[in-house]
């Protein structure tokens, strides 16, 4: 199951799909590293990454964020899971952090099961709805196959 995210193929990292996105579309607004950790910066995050969330949801977020550990981002992974299982995508048409160009390329690449919504990247928070469905109907299917 992906939602929203990064979906790589073997020996690709996070910074390599990074490297891939258009320089001329939106970029994420992550702050230089602190102590080994990235951020996004406040100011923005209610634009890049929450922007059909109400305001002080999205500066509530913004002021909780888990640091993501900038080494985490040149990881490269072996083999896929979705290479041997069916995987399942919901693709975000306004996402802002992965550009849905990006999404729709690595969805289809894994051979995903792909939904597809007008949504920012928090989509798990603005469209709940959208994010269990698809999970169930993974589940769902995983399940009938047994």
């Amino acid at each position: 199951m992906y939602i929203a995210a990064f979906a790589p193929d073997k020996d690709e990292s996070v910074n390599t799909l990074i490297g891939g996105f258009p320089a001329d579309g939106p970029q994420p607004p992550i702050l230089p590293p602190r102590d080994g950790f990235l951020f996004l910066d406040r100011d923005k995050f209610h634009a890049s990454f929450a922007a059909d969330l109400p305001a002080d949801q999205a500066a509530f977020m913004a002021d909780s964020q888990v640091p993501w550990g900038v080494d985490g981002l040149g990881e490269q992974i072996g083999e896929p899971a979705w290479r041997i299982k069916p995987s399942w995508y919901l693709l975000t048409t306004d996402d802002k952090m992965i550009p849905p160009a990006a999404q729709r390329a690595m969805s289809e690449r894994a051979g995903s099961t792909v939904v597809e919504v007008p949504a920012s990247h928090s989509v798990y928070v603005s469209q709940p709805a959208a994010a269990a469905a698809l999970i169930h109907e993974a589940a769902t299917a995983v399940s009938h196959r047994q």
